[in-house]
């Protein structure tokens, strides 16, 4: 399974044909442990890593440091959790540090997502303080570098 799993990982497109293949496995026992790992909640979905400065798409996406209030028996999760079920937000991780939750919400301009921090997120009993960062431009993406050279044939040369 582990080996299943971190093929998927690297490239969530495997089919179990070549699944099979490539761990020496019958079609069938893929896709049985595939079920598995479904019904045990170890794959919960997956995503292409999209270009979308080459596809036109303008969004605005944003890192913003949470800092709140844990509650008395159930810490900081109750309230992740709820931060992390508002549509406008892609990741929310527990941090140490400075401050307490990083959230990563995306919207259509600044001032989706600056309304989303004032009225949504600001508002939520418990919330202390944010700070919000805009993200400019991505570099590396889930392990994909976003932005590759064009190799014509010649090596790169250094002064």
């Amino acid at each position: 399974m582990e080996m299943i799993l971190k093929l998927l990982r690297d490239n969530a497109t495997l089919q179990p044909a070549q699944l099979a293949a490539m761990l020496n496995l019958s079609e069938e026992e893929v896709r049985a442990r595939l079920k598995a790992a479904e019904e045990q909640q170890l794959i919960l979905g997956t995503h292409a890593v999209l270009n979308e400065e080459k596809l036109g798409v303008e969004m605005v996406r944003a890192v913003i440091e949470v800092k709140i209030t844990p509650e008395r028996g159930g810490g900081f999760d109750r309230l992740a959790e709820r931060i992390a079920k508002y549509d406008e937000v892609r990741s929310c991780y527990l941090m140490s540090g400075g401050y307490d939750l990083l959230v990563v919400v995306e919207g259509d301009n600044l001032r989706e997502v600056a309304a989303f921090v004032s009225e949504k997120l600001a508002t939520i009993q418990g919330v202390l303080s944010t700070a919000t960062h805009f993200m400019l431009k991505p570099y590396k993406v889930e392990g994909i570098l976003m932005h590759r050279e064009e190799n014509n044939g010649r090596l790169p040369v250094t002064p």
